[in-house]
């Protein structure tokens, strides 16, 4: 195949004119047709010829010539595969690379496609078809950057062959693997010194974060992030130096330089895109900072309004002060869950299939795992909107009694008598009866009362009487409103006395002391007067009445009050 190009650069050479040129064509369609007569003589041509199916082969194939792309053939010629186009194309570059001379790149159109030629003589053709047709390249942009990487291919193949250039590299080289090392010594020493001026500084401040006298934030906790996070950037860098010491020492010799540029080209490549991406998204961030801003801002008013309500200075007929907390919160979440709403489109990643992807599985899951937590929030703001306790109110929640210290979204903590605490759940506080000893009174306050059963033989009006009197010897119980007794059954042998009185709200003794004191003065009084508390469930009258004289009261281990 070497006298068809031959020829070709004896026309060319010479400056024939387009008569030379047809003649040196028809000669190359010869010697093609010659070499597909050669291929059809072949074992793989005549099974070829008589219907055999041969193996798949390649499409495409790239030209390479010291180290570097050349161009890549994306389609058949006359016959002559991609693969084979290469290979030929590459013989052609190392035999007219041999031959002395100046070694020129140049251009010839021809009717096949455009002619790369080296000192005038062809070494491969480019075609339409090896153009790039996802990217509309035309067929001489095409056979331009190929005879631009041939020409810097040889250019290149001279310089290793330069004693002093090879030298010059290996010089910058050395020097930039010194540089190199200089760098991470530098950096390892100094990671040490802004490692702990950044722990003396973050621990300055951590010691200002507290709450209630205790550190919200350990020391401890925060020089190890930021040990980690020192380390981190250290590694970063130093993987970016060693990165950018290969790119430059490959850069310093021809046959490595095209590794060079591709590590050049694809860490560029990152920071564009990463760069471009940040631009792209300031015009969204804009909008959304925007949208928070004015969020921000009706959160605030609303909060002023409410905390106005809450303060008495705003009396409204749909709002009451003790609601106004949660209704504030409520509309502080509405108008943020609003406001994140509108600034989604504008986030970014926002319209991403993994961002999709991951809002999908969220919702999913808070979909399937959250229905008991609604549940409780729903209960939660029916107790506090339907008004059903407040804090500080005594109440018995089904076999519960204490006070409410705490009305939440989600559950409810009562204060017992005997000192302990109780955590409901507001959807057990919904589904149970609740009792309020402290809706009933005038102004703040509890219900306090009590039962007993004395004999018909007593009068009910001295019982009435001594009931009243109890109540208003027991430290604690208001004498305004008065003491009220009812009788609130008539059973088979005695009568059901209730005695219902109010007490003091800021009396520090929780309601079951405070009970258990009334039933003490009740039963001074009774024995005071003699009259047994004793319900009678006899046959005939015992004896002697059933009491206790007045100068057994205190006996032993029971004491008289000093004074």
């Amino acid at each position: 195949m070497t006298a068809p190009w031959s020829a070709s650069r004896s026309g060319a050479g010479a400056g024939g004119g387009d008569g030379v040129q047809a003649m040196n064509l028809f000669r190359w369609l010869g010697a093609l047709g010659a070499s597909f007569a050669v291929t059809l003589s072949s074992p793989a041509g005549v099974a070829k010829a008589a219907g055999a199916e041969p193996a798949a082969a390649p499409t495409e194939a790239t030209l390479q010539f010291f180290n570097r792309d050349v161009i890549t053939f994306r389609a058949p010629m006359l016959g002559v595969s991609a693969p084979d186009r290469a290979r030929r194309a590459r013989t052609r570059v190392d035999e007219q690379l041999a031959a002395p001379g100046a070694h020129k790149v140049a251009l010839q159109p021809n009717v096949l496609g455009t002619l790369v030629q080296i000192d005038g003589a062809t070494t491969f053709i480019v075609t339409a078809a090896d153009a790039d047709t996802l990217a509309q390249e035309p067929l001489d942009v095409a056979a331009g950057k190929a005879a631009a990487a041939l020409e810097l291919a040889i250019s290149e193949t001279r310089e290793s062959r330069d004693l002093d250039a090879v030298a010059r590299g290996v010089t910058r080289a050395a020097g930039a693997t010194v540089a190199l090392a200089v760098a991470l010594w530098l950096m390892w020493r100094a990671q040490r010194a802004v490692e702990r001026w950044l722990i003396e500084v973050t621990g300055a401040h951590t010691g200002r974060l507290r709450l209630g006298g205790v550190e919200l934030v350990q020391r401890e906790r925060v020089a190890w992030l930021v040990h980690a996070l020192v380390v981190a950037l250290r590694w970063l860098v130093t993987l970016l130096i060693v990165y950018e010491w290969f790119s430059l020492v490959f850069g310093q010799f021809p046959y490595t330089r095209p590794w060079a540029e591709q590590l050049n080209g694809f860490l560029f490549g990152v920071v564009a895109r990463v760069g471009g991406a940040m631009l792209r998204a300031v015009p969204g961030l804009i909008v959304a900072g925007v949208i928070f801003v004015l969020a921000r801002f009706a959160s605030r008013m609303l909060g002023g309004f409410f905390d106005r309500v809450q303060a008495g200075q705003l009396q409204l007929s749909w709002l009451d002060a003790d609601v106004a907390v949660p209704t504030r919160r409520l509309a502080a979440a509405a108008v943020w869950l609003f406001a994140l709403a509108m600034a989604y489109p504008y986030l970014p990643g926002s319209q991403t299939e993994a961002f999709k992807g991951v809002s999908v599985l969220v919702g999913l899951m808070i979909s399937l795992g959250a229905s008991n937590l609604v549940g409780q929030a729903a209960s939660g703001l029916i107790l506090t909107y339907g008004r059903v306790y407040r804090r500080g109110e005594y109440v018995r929640i089904a076999e519960h009694e204490g006070t409410v210290i705490e009305l939440g979204m989600f559950t409810t903590r009562i204060r017992t008598g005997l000192g302990e605490e109780l955590t409901l759940s507001n959807s057990l506080v919904v589904g149970a009866v609740t009792k309020n000893y402290s809706r009933a009174v005038k102004g703040p306050g509890y219900v306090l009362d009590t039962a007993v059963t004395i004999g018909y033989d007593t009068p009910w009006r001295q019982v009435h009487a001594m009931l009243v009197e109890a109540a208003l010897n027991t430290p604690g119980v208001l004498a305004e409103p008065p003491p009220q007794v009812f009788q609130t059954a008539l059973s088979d042998f005695y009568p059901e006395y209730r005695l219902v009185c109010q007490a003091i709200p800021s009396e520090p003794r929780p309601r079951a002391l405070l009970l258990s004191a009334l039933h003490a003065s009740i039963q001074d009084v009774f024995n005071e007067y003699g009259v047994q508390i004793m319900s009678p469930q006899y046959y005939e009258d015992p004896p002697v009445p059933k009491t206790v004289p007045k100068e057994h009261w205190y006996t032993a281990p029971a004491r008289p009050p000093e004074g």
